[in-house]
């Protein structure tokens, strides 16, 4: 089969980062756009000559022919072999899991993550290392640098590959293998939860609702929670892949999952509810009317992991971003293991659980994950959601109420305010930052500052040190009040901000999560003068 060498020139690609590149999907399908970043991304990573990749996305539109695109690439530059889902269907774990397993150089990803797709919408193209992980910091920026100079591209003329069907086909002396993109996760789920046991949950009429929102974990969550471990059929619903995520937002939060909430609140809701994201790295748990935060979710989870087969043993230790709540922190000190605070972004948990420093990882933006791959993974914290629910016999609502009582609760919340004016947004957090150092031992609405700064990491691993991670201030009874802006978009910014507040007395532990926030938020609104300078007067989303 020829191969072309295509002249080119550079591409108008933003600096990668840790979810790869993001743009709106008619970039993406722009003549040369795609094969530009292919070159730069194998180019970046030192080449493909010989190597095994994984390759496979979410199903969004532009999915299938991209593939096709990338393996015609990978064969003109001489790789070795490249392992496909079937159909192009990958969630994002359960290619972290092939690299992992089946020993990969690494992997290509495609998926915008939680963002619509579509034509109009959004597509996305990320690289994962040998471990499985998102891409280092080195990589990315080697990968962007050749975005900025690259002349061509190599790509073979050659007919689509067929990745309908199973099996291993022939490009150009590299081979493709087509596999089943579940079989492979669901052995690494069995070494980890009691099926056993889950199963049993479910004979004693335990039910359910798992909402894929039409994205790619519902294949994942019809074979293993219906087929597998018993759960009626009708568990998992809007469980088929759809180019456009049946024109909804695949984020698992209770505005865009409202069709689960309703359920779950309903009179007659099920005992347990769960909703997984566009590539199936994010989950949201939902009890019979009783919403759990991620934060909150990922404390459960470290106080209890040792109930599943695959933590028995207890935890390294626990890692968190800085956005996330200190609720994981306490229960972490009464276990006597550490908890890390890093910045979001799965390459600092990387980091930690390839030196066996941390097991559980989590992120207040419903990511959370184990050591079992270097990605958060949906499926894999409903699984031990349901593994811990079979061990107890408790309800979500009862598990969390004895968190608190024994913990505290804080009460947390994330404001976003989407597609704000870049420059407006920008404006606000360079205005906020300006003024940090003169905030301590200020009051403001009636709260004493207490501590500001702008949160930067020193690596325990590697020694590196990442800056401007975000705007903290320390409010007195330990209220925290956090302000970043957020790279997951492909148009305007994001402006995040986040609420925290620590209740110890046993009697006010059920308040409404807003209403015990109201004095944080206020002076949070009133010292960075977001609604003046940016005209939000409300945000879009609250979880």
């Amino acid at each position: 089969m020829p191969m072309q060498t295509v002249r080119t020139h550079p591409i108008d690609g933003q600096k990668p980062g840790t979810s790869g590149l993001r743009k709106k999907t008619a970039i993406f399908m722009r003549p040369h756009f795609l094969e530009n970043y292919v070159q730069a991304t194998f180019d970046g990573i030192g080449g493909v000559a010989g190597k095994t990749l994984v390759i496979g996305g979410d199903g969004r539109y532009f999915n299938d022919r991209a593939i096709q695109v990338i393996l015609r690439m990978a064969a003109a530059n001489e790789a070795a072999h490249c392992i496909v889902g079937q159909g192009g269907i990958l969630s994002t774990p359960a290619a972290s899991n092939l690299i992992r397993t089946r020993g990969a150089d690494g992997g290509l990803i495609l998926s915008a993550s939680h963002n619509p797709g579509g034509p109009d919408a959004d597509f996305g193209l990320k690289y994962n290392g040998p471990n499985g992980g998102p891409a280092t910091e080195s990589v990315t920026d080697k990968i962007y640098e050749r975005t900025q100079n690259i002349e061509c591209y190599r790509i073979c003329a050659a007919q689509d590959v067929n990745i309908a069907d199973q099996g291993t086909y022939d490009l150009n002396s590299m081979s493709v293998e087509v596999i089943d993109p579940i079989a492979a996760y669901v052995t690494a789920m069995e070494k980890l939860f009691d099926f056993d046991k889950i199963k049993a949950l479910f004979a004693r009429g335990f039910t359910m609702r798992f909402d894929a929102m039409h994205a790619v974990t519902g294949p994942y969550a019809h074979a293993i929670l219906e087929d597998i471990l018993g759960a009626p059929k009708g568990t998992v619903i809007n469980g088929t892949p759809s180019p456009d995520f049946g024109g909804g937002h695949p984020d698992p939060n209770p505005i865009w999952a409202k069709e689960l909430m309703d359920i779950m609140y309903a009179d007659n809701a099920p005992d347990f509810g769960a909703a997984s994201d566009g590539d199936g790295d994010r989950n949201m748990i939902v009890g019979r009317h009783a919403y759990v935060t991620p934060s909150d979710s990922l404390a459960l989870l470290v106080a209890k992991a040792h109930l599943a087969p695959g933590y028995k043993d207890g935890l390294a230790g626990v890692a968190r971003s800085m956005p996330t709540s200190r609720a994981a922190d306490r229960v972490a000190a009464s276990l006597g293991i550490d908890c890390y605070e890093t910045p979001t972004g799965w390459k600092f948990f990387g980091n930690l659980l390839d030196a066996g420093k941390a097991t559980l990882c989590g992120e207040e933006s419903a990511g959370t994950g184990s050591d079992h791959v270097r990605e958060k993974d949906g499926l894999w914290a409903v699984l031990l959601w349901l593994n811990i629910l079979a061990d107890t016999g408790q309800s979500v609502a009862a598990l969390m109420e004895e968190l608190w009582q024994t913990h505290g609760r804080y009460y947390y919340s994330r404001l976003d305010y989407e597609d704000v004016d870049s420059d407006k947004a920008n404006a606000m957090i360079n205005a906020l930052r300006d003024k940090l150092a003169d905030l301590p031992g200020t009051t403001i609405k009636g709260l004493t500052v207490e501590m500001a700064d702008e949160f930067a990491y020193d690596d325990p691993v590697d020694g590196s040190r990442s800056t401007n991670q975000g705007l903290r201030l320390i409010i007195d009874n330990d209220a925290r009040a956090i302000f970043r802006l957020s790279g997951t978009g492909t148009a305007g910014s994001t402006i995040r901000v986040y609420l925290e507040q620590l209740e110890t007395d046993p009697t006010k532990l059920d308040l409404p999560p807003q209403d015990a926030l109201s004095d944080i938020r206020a002076a949070a609104l009133e010292v960075s003068d977001l609604v003046a300078m940016t005209g939000r007067d409300a945000p879009d989303v609250i979880t």
